[in-house]
């Protein structure tokens, strides 16, 4: 995909969404360690009903604070995503200096792309690399 092609995209409809038991905790780590960017950040106290984070290289995630039992309850640290960015080897650097969890180290694969996965305090799974996907037919 092109820059030209990027810009061009249609921005994100689909917004994977999780719940943490520390719902700010979790927010800090994805902005500050990780680099997402916090848009949105609603909530009473120590509850958070909803946030929004998005990928600098576009995309996002919403989250919020657990509610066991709720309409929409997510068991906290069941959640996985794969995350892409062109500064695959910044952002293991990045990560491995801020002693977060890595599930799996930094390699090239086989089938061409180059990933690393690690784990969020929540134990939430968050898989990285520079593969876009398959092109629209």
């Amino acid at each position: 995909m092109t820059t030209d092609d990027t810009a061009s995209a249609p921005a994100p409809t689909v917004w994977p969404a999780l719940q943490a038991r520390d719902a700010h905790a979790l927010i800090e780590f994805l902005v500050e360690t990780v680099g997402f960017l916090r848009t949105a950040v609603y909530g009473d106290g120590g509850t958070v009903a909803h946030a929004q984070l998005d990928w600098p290289e576009g995309g996002g995630v919403m989250l919020g604070s657990h509610k066991s039992g709720g309409e929409w309850s997510l068991e906290p640290g069941t959640f996985g995503a794969y995350v892409v960015t062109d500064h695959i080897d910044e952002l293991y650097a990045r990560l491995v200096a801020a002693g977060a969890t890595i599930l799996r180290e930094l390699a090239d694969q086989d089938y061409g792309n180059r990933e690393f996965a690690i784990a969020d305090p929540e134990g939430n799974r968050w898989s990285f690399g520079p593969y876009r996907g398959e092109p629209r037919a």
